[in-house]
């Protein structure tokens, strides 16, 4: 892989700006790649859009925003509907059809999970939806080692959520993989 550009998009809350934050240390500190990794919020901050855009590469990253990018992720129906269209051709898209319903077509491999239904299924705390979400993608795309992420977690987890975060992207690292 020489660059991956990737946007995470949903509502403050959701863990959405954590999730990219753990995904370009892991990059940086365990896989020896470079990453930049930057945010936006709506005017409100809890339910409130969000969006962060994370460049990971093997080379030099000269600039930090993505405007095509070849991973998007959205969680609210709002997200959904306003970056769709910036996804690259051939592109993957990935959403939950709790929060997202599919209503264009767009050129990318479209990849509805149950990931919010399936965390509280078997965790039975939202709090770790966004660690699911990351180990889909993870499933999805191989773009890192799972362990990777596991090391960031343990460094900005607190120690008694480190095992539901733990199990949170194993979940995820499952329905990506039999997607």
């Amino acid at each position: 892989m020489d660059k991956m550009q990737l946007v995470f998009t949903g509502s403050g809350g959701q863990g959405v700006i954590t999730a990219a934050i753990i995904l370009a240390e892991a990059a940086v500190i365990h896989e020896e790649m470079n990453a930049t990794q930057s945010q936006s919020y709506g005017a409100a901050a809890r339910g409130g859009s969000t969006r962060s855009d994370i460049i990971i590469s093997s080379s030099e990253i000269y600039f930090p925003e993505v405007s095509q990018p070849n991973i998007l992720v959205c969680l609210t129906q709002e997200a959904y509907n306003e970056f769709s269209p910036i996804i690259r051709p051939g592109g993957t898209l990935l959403t939950d059809p709790r929060f997202v319903t599919i209503a264009k077509k767009v050129d990318a491999k479209q990849v509805q999970l149950p990931m919010y239904e399936t965390v509280m299924e078997k965790i039975g705390k939202p709090i770790v939806f966004n660690i699911c979400m990351l180990g889909a993608l993870l499933g999805i795309t191989g773009i890192i080692q799972p362990a990777s992420i596991m090391e960031i977690i343990k460094d900005r987890v607190p120690r008694d959520f480190v095992d539901m975060n733990n199990r949170a992207l194993d979940i995820g690292l499952v329905l990506g993989a039999n997607r």
